[in-house]
């Protein structure tokens, strides 16, 4: 079984961010004309062409092919996010069967080494940082193709049509986690109510209860 739980706006304070030619600091966001202003880093997408001629997410897939002393320490996925949450998880199933799905980046496994970045899909972000569909992304898919195995999706409903597409070539059955009355979209997939009156990031709840036992698929 695999576990994806979508990511978090909260990034662990150790966590490296990739660089300029000139040693800034690259920041990703959804829309980088809209974002603050600020010399000390460089707002982009994570699909913009960096300095070094190649698009960011290029370079980062490079760095990870071949991280060195990883000069910029970044953190793989399951510490990037400050909430314990994808700790437990990562300890609960091996980091090799646990993914993250990433507004910025995509379904990427959890051991995948990973920059700070403030892309969410929630409408309660700021402009900047929130992803639409206008956006240019070419997300990474992490997962092994056409994989047999049952994948379980922890997250909220505005990851809900990332998560579909990006495994849509998982030949196993594929849950989704929902706390809402209406239930999301989700074609091909299983949906799995989780009753809790937690309203906001409710899906934390839902992964530790799985961890425990509570609640099976």
């Amino acid at each position: 079984m695999i576990l994806v739980i979508q990511c978090a706006a909260r990034k662990n304070p150790e966590a490296g961010y990739l660089r300029t030619r000139d040693e800034r600091k690259v920041l990703f966001v959804a829309d980088p004309d809209a974002a603050p202003g600020g010399a000390s880093q460089v707002y982009a997408r994570p699909d913009d062409v960096a300095d070094a001629g190649a698009t960011w997410r290029a370079m980062l897939s490079e760095y990870n092919s071949n991280p060195r002393d990883n000069p910029y320490g970044l953190l793989p996925a399951w510490r990037l996010y400050e909430n314990p949450v994808y700790k437990l998880l990562a300890a609960h199933c091996g980091q090799e069967r646990f993914y993250i799905l990433s507004a910025g980046w995509g379904l990427i496994r959890s051991d995948f080494l990973t920059p700070v970045y403030d892309i969410t899909f929630s409408p309660r972000a700021d402009g900047y940082k929130r992803r639409r569909k206008k956006n240019q992304h070419e997300d990474f898919n992490k997962l092994p193709e056409d994989t047999g195995d049952d994948v379980v999706f922890f997250g909220g409903k505005d990851y809900v049509g990332l998560f579909c597409a990006l495994t849509e070539g998982v030949n196993g059955t594929r849950y989704i986690w929902c706390n809402s009355k209406s239930a999301p979209k989700a074609p091909g997939c299983m949906l799995r109510r989780f009753h809790t009156r937690t309203r906001i990031n409710w899906h934390y709840e839902c992964a530790r209860a799985f961890i425990e036992g509570k609640i099976q698929v």
